[in-house]
């Protein structure tokens, strides 16, 4: 099972080099799916670090402390959310070209 798990991945991989998509290959709009999704995960993630989610639990009332958030959360969620977008359209393209391509041998 594991030698016809390995030719699978081969093919996979030589079909992904070999396919052209948006004036690159699979394989280049995979690396940006990832990068993309990397880039989401840290820009909502700064974001909700500035305005204190996952902050809970200490023992000042609210009241006593006053947060000031030290990015521009608003932008960073507008940059989140075009991020967002990209990524859809990228998965989207990745998607179509999936059922569009059959494999090598």
């Amino acid at each position: 099972m594991l030698g016809e798990l390995e030719a699978l991945i081969r093919r996979i991989n030589r079909t992904n080099a070999a396919t052209g998509v948006d004036g690159g290959t699979l394989t280049d709009a995979l690396a940006r799916r990832d990068v993309l999704r990397l880039r989401h995960s840290v820009v909502t993630s700064a974001a909700d670090a500035a305005v204190g989610e996952g902050q809970r639990g200490f023992r000042q009332l609210r009241s006593e402390l006053k947060m000031v958030p030290a990015l521009p959360v608003a932008q960073l969620r507008s940059q989140a959310d075009d991020l967002a977008r990209q990524l859809r359209e990228v998965d989207t393209l990745i998607q179509r070209t999936n059922w569009e391509v059959d494999l090598l041998d």
